[in-house]
């Protein structure tokens, strides 16, 4: 399948070239795209593909990829129409190349990447602040600075101005699968408040996850205020207590992730300056909700329902 796609993509290419050669030599008033169209749908009518809609992204993707050696070794190992998705939602050269680098490496379906690329993805990944480069060996410190966006979007959340650290962890874990898509490929849920026994005294990590692809464990803090120091020494502790408790021989050091609500650049890289556990702070964004009084004035869901019903029994009257 792969081949196919690759082949197939290539023929666009190469009509898309071509539409633009034409389009050269007659003028754009010749209406080529749609006589091309024409022509190729009598030519070939079992085969789709040949609309006039189809054959302008054809010209724009060969347009904007004017190298035949990028699109044989990158464009053309995703499928067209995630290709169409990247030509209408990212107009920087760049950060398209990334988005199918991130395509390939990851297998993302079209609606994941729809969702990557409005989410702000590229802007985010790899934008925490950490101390990574100080406290993890290279390229294990490159690819866990990679791993770490800055902000997190979960605006599969909304919590009231009163919500406790509590109620932000319960709502990630009720969407532990949209939480997991944002966290990103790699991410395995290990559980909540997990519990470390340390010097005969009870602890518990908010979040803890293994990651496939660095071979860690990574603890999340969840924090709904500005980040403060005192957070990144807790952290510490935790990323040694679970170095000392969970790790096994074949993994690679724990990772901390402190998730605040906001932060000030200065202060967390002061935090992190001197500490020996790999630790790195990201904000996060939630979905606004509607204030209680806006709340209670809305109907329910039974109101609506009662009233589509007469509604609908006055229409057939």
């Amino acid at each position: 399948m792969i081949a196919v796609n690759r082949e197939l993509i290539l023929l666009y290419w190469q009509i898309g070239r071509d539409i633009i050669i034409r389009q050269q030599q007659q003028g754009w008033g010749t209406k080529v795209i749609d006589n091309l169209a024409k022509d190729l749908s009598q030519a070939f009518p079992d085969i789709k593909g040949f609309s006039s809609r189809n054959l302008k992204y054809m010209r724009k993707f060969a347009e904007n990829y004017p190298e035949e050696q990028f699109v044989q070794l990158s464009a053309a190992q995703i499928p067209w129409f995630h290709n169409c998705v990247l030509l209408d939602k990212v107009k920087n050269r760049e950060e398209r190349e990334w988005y199918i680098y991130q395509t390939i490496e990851n297998g993302w379906s079209r609606n994941v990447l729809v969702h990557q690329i409005e989410s702000r993805l590229y802007h985010r990944q790899g934008k925490a602040i950490t101390n990574f480069e100080k406290t993890l060996p290279k390229p294990q410190s490159e690819l866990a600075q990679q791993l770490i966006k800055d902000p997190y979007n979960f605006d599969f959340l909304s919590l009231t101005q009163t919500a406790l650290e509590s109620d932000l962890e319960k709502g990630l874990i009720n969407r532990i699968r949209n939480f997991l898509l944002e966290l990103g490929v790699g991410f395995a849920f290990v559980g909540s408040q997990y519990h470390l026994e340390v010097g005969n005294q009870d602890f518990y990590v908010d979040l803890l996850f293994y990651h496939l692809r660095l071979r860690c464990f990574i603890v999340i803090d969840l924090k709904i205020e500005e980040f403060k120091p005192e957070f990144s020494g807790k952290m510490n502790f935790y990323v040694a207590a679970v170095d000392d408790l969970l790790r096994h021989a074949e993994d690679n050091p724990t990772i901390g992730i402190i998730l605040c609500k906001s932060k000030n650049k200065t202060i967390v890289e002061y935090s992190l300056r001197d500490l020996n556990q790999p630790i790195g702070v990201s904000t996060y964004q939630l979905r606004e909700a509607l204030p209680e009084n806006l709340q209670n004035n809305l109907p329910t869901i039974e109101q609506l329902e009662a009233e589509l019903n007469a509604v609908s029994l006055k229409i057939d009257e």
